[in-house]
């Protein structure tokens, strides 16, 4: 036994949340098994539902900027609860708000991105980059499909 005796602990406990690094890491992995399917690499990043980063895994030969792509997909995703191959007419359309919300929020428009969701609830949003548009949108599907498992 250790002689040095742990403080008691008085801090205010943090509540368990669902989303946790055991989700965030079979969505990652499911959006990567999805990837390597294609023949291709994929940065995945997946939030919670605040849009907070969980975590992030960069694909092998992807850019350095696919970090910033992957997780401004995934919280635009878990901000709008919906995925955002759905409002790409709407950013096209309103590039005046989606400017400002993307500078304000780190938000990055453009598919790729999917909420994640558990017996129906929102717990987070997955974002993939480094791919084409429809690949991204693909591994993040396949992504958030493995949130909903228990």
């Amino acid at each position: 036994m250790s002689s040095i005796q742990r403080e008691q602990d008085r801090r205010a406990r943090v509540p368990e949340r669902v989303m946790n690094q055991q989700v965030a890491g079979a969505v990652i992995e499911a959006a990567q098994c999805k990837a390597r399917e294609l023949g291709i690499s994929m940065s995945v990043a997946v939030v919670d539902e605040s849009g907070n980063l969980v975590a992030f895994v960069r694909g092998d030969t992807c850019s350095f900027v696919s970090f910033e792509t992957a997780r401004g997909k995934a919280v635009a995703a878990a901000g709008f609860r919906r995925p955002t191959h759905e409002y790409v007419p709407h950013f096209q359309s309103h590039p005046a708000f989606w400017s400002s919300i993307s500078e304000n929020l780190k938000m990055v428009p453009g598919p790729g991105g999917w909420p994640l969701t558990r017996n129906g609830v929102m717990i987070g949003g997955v974002g993939c980059g480094g791919g084409l548009a429809g690949e991204d949108e693909l591994c993040a599907e396949a992504g958030a499909a493995a949130s909903d498992k228990p």
